[in-house]
């Protein structure tokens, strides 16, 4: 009886040191990734809230000291600011809508076998997904929606009609149709993977029942999109309330502050009126914006998941 305790301890602290190990190893294996990630996102950070506390000016080296909340003060005192706050959530609730509606109707078409060619479409609609922000703006600003040799110029002309200075006359729904252009194939490709998953047994009950196309995409395949869409809904408005490369080539945040976003406010904060302490109190409100924009969504998906389950 002694010798079998003996064992089954021995076997136990067998057991124990081996997890114990293992916890070492995955420890080792992912803890530089975890600490350099870590460093990478708190050293900025606490630099600009240290920054934002501090009367910091590159055209006027000497004056320096505690500036207190006066930055944030100025900061919310300022006009430009409230407008570049308005743009931020009328360019992220405009895109949102738009690049979700075209990308739904997107992946129901492309999903749709009867489409001719549908993997060469599918291929090209994915394609302005991989274009960078600054090309995309380029092309559009350049190619597409200049007034003098513009595609849309040409057309104009071929329709007997004056050619429309898009970014200088409808400056916010011209950006806000460049990032919809750029990420519509987003929402695509997500909806499109989930599309496929859609049991074919739950559409054909549905025609047999008499449900229509309508009312079988509405009554099983949408439910169906529920994460999904909530994913892209997420991670969408996350990207879209840090937009820069498309409004710096594009607009420049002009006419005036018609299309100056947070991003974008502090840019001109830090490298044109060279206020450091003044941009990193506007990147103090951005991070707030952003991580109320993050909570609320992220409280939304797990009480919907909740719900369905």
């Amino acid at each position: 009886m002694a010798t079998r305790a003996i064992r089954s301890t021995v076997k136990t602290r067998q057991r124990q040191l081996g997890k114990a190990s293992q916890g070492m190893i995955s420890f080792l294996l992912i803890g530089p990734a975890v600490v350099y990630l870590f460093v990478w996102m708190l050293v900025p950070l606490a630099m600009t809230i240290y920054y934002s506390f501090r009367n910091y000016n590159l055209i006027r080296p000497t004056f320096t000291g505690w500036a207190g909340i006066a930055n944030y003060a100025n900061v919310l005192a300022d006009p430009d600011f409230l407008s570049a706050f308005i743009n931020t959530l009328v360019l992220v609730v405009a895109s949102l809508i738009l690049t979700i509606l075209f990308g739904l109707f997107f992946a129901v078409l492309y999903n749709n076998e009867h489409v001719f060619g549908r993997n060469i479409l599918r291929t090209f609609a994915a394609s302005p997904f991989f274009i960078m922000p600054v090309v995309t703006g380029l092309i559009w600003s350049n190619l597409m929606m200049n007034p003098s040799f513009g595609l849309l110029a040409a057309l104009w002309r071929g329709l007997g009609l004056v050619p429309i200075d898009f970014l200088a006359q409808f400056p916010m729904p011209s950006l806000v149709g460049i990032v919809t252009w750029q990420w519509t194939p987003f929402a695509m490709l997500v909806l499109l993977a989930s599309l496929s998953g859609v049991p074919e047994d739950l559409k054909e009950a549905a025609g047999l029942d008499g449900a229509g196309a309508w009312k079988t995409f509405r009554h099983i395949v949408l439910p169906q999109l529920g994460r999904p869409l909530y994913a892209v809904v997420m991670l969408e408005s996350i990207f879209f309330l840090v937009i820069f490369g498309q409004i710096y080539v594009t607009t420049s945040g002009g006419p005036g502050t018609a299309t100056t976003n947070l991003p974008y406010y502090i840019y001109l904060q830090a490298f044109s009126a060279y206020n450091i302490g003044a941009a990193s109190a506007g990147a103090i409100f951005a991070v707030i914006l952003a991580n109320i924009v993050a909570i609320f969504l992220v409280r939304m998906i797990y009480s919907n998941i909740q719900e369905e389950a």
